[in-house]
């Protein structure tokens, strides 16, 4: 077993995805905790370029796979080749992106492998157990203002994280080592093969790029629904979203959720209405610049994190609100 730390990093059409580098940032900062290295799996077709900019981000390894039938994701294979990779060369952890991808993979590879994984960590770091330095991996808890903390007893020590969580890596350029993994992909390891992959229409302003977003939760059922939120945002300019209560009302399409289950968003400036915080809503948001939390609960956990905080009813608090933002006070 070695103290490498290994990232998956993910790719799509030669361009690595911004959760990449977001592992990166971590990984070192674990991998130096561990007095170890940084190491990441690459699979593709010609993405060998690819390996030299993971490298400008301190990897000093990197495990490489080209094939011209691995340009697309191909999740028998990928299964196939991934758990053997972590089964022969034991690295202490590895992190993946809780994408779509990397959701997929890390639990088909944990399954085969009859090793633990965490998902949608919003947090980790090295914790010395029994003697031994072990990952700590912190999830929001299912009830209430909950985070909870887990220790997994299996090797590698594997968890996700939800793009957008961590910060970026700097750059901090190393000479790495490629190690070629060579493959024989043959029709028999493609049993369900993927041909193509369709990208989503843009949004018109996207969540993830909004300067203001407006979010609001279930104490908008007072008012009848989200007509105070959409005028809020149409006034500042920004984009409205709500929590996991308000996306099973029909207030929101599920693209414009937040929180761990949903988008993670750092605006110049989130509003929250009719929320009461929870961790899993409030790790969306909590990078943000600046905080405004309006509830009628003063002791909602919301106010922990908000820079300000209104405590009141929301049919009373909300058309003053409006009122002010248009400069009619």
């Amino acid at each position: 077993m070695s103290k490498e730390v290994w990232i998956w990093a993910e790719q799509r059409l030669g361009k690595l995805l911004p959760v990449s580098f977001e592992l990166l940032g971590k990984g070192y900062e674990l991998s130096q905790n561990l007095e170890g290295k940084l190491s990441a799996v690459l699979v593709g077709s010609e993405v060998r370029k690819l390996a030299y900019e993971l490298m400008d981000y301190g990897c000093e390894k990197i495990y490489l796979t080209e094939d011209p039938r691995l340009s697309l994701y191909q999740g028998d294979f990928y299964t196939d080749l991934l758990s053997r990779l972590l089964d022969e060369s034991r690295p202490e952890i590895v992190l993946w992106g809780a994408t779509t991808t990397g959701t997929e993979l890390s639990a088909r590879v944990a399954a085969k492998l009859r090793i633990g994984l965490t998902a949608h960590c919003i947090d980790l770091y090295i914790e010395h157990t029994d003697g031994k330095p072990r990952l700590v991996q912190i999830v929001p808890g299912w009830s209430g203002n909950l985070a909870v903390k887990i220790v997994s007893r299996t090797t590698p020590q594997m968890a996700t994280v939800k793009p957008g969580l961590m910060t970026k890596a700097p750059q901090r350029k190393v000479k790495g080592e490629v190690i070629p993994i060579a493959v024989d992909v043959k029709e028999k390891d493609l049993k369900a093969e993927t041909i193509e992959i369709v990208e989503e229409e843009p949004e018109e302003m996207s969540l993830e790029e909004a300067e203001v977003v407006v979010s609001g939760g279930w104490g908008l059922n007072a008012l009848g629904g989200f007509a105070p939120v959409e005028e809020i945002a149409a006034i500042l300019g920004g984009v409205v979203a709500g929590t996991r209560p308000a996306f099973d009302k029909g207030w929101i399409p599920e693209s414009r959720l937040i929180g761990i289950s949903g988008k993670i968003v750092s605006p110049k400036l989130f509003i929250s209405l009719g929320a009461s915080g929870a961790t899993q809503y409030t790790t969306g948001f909590a990078r943000s610049q600046v905080i405004l939390a309006v509830d009628q609960n003063p002791k909602a956990p919301i106010f922990e994190i908000a820079d300000i905080g209104i405590v009141g009813n929301l049919q009373t608090i909300l058309p003053l609100l409006i009122k002010e933002l248009k400069g009619e006070v």
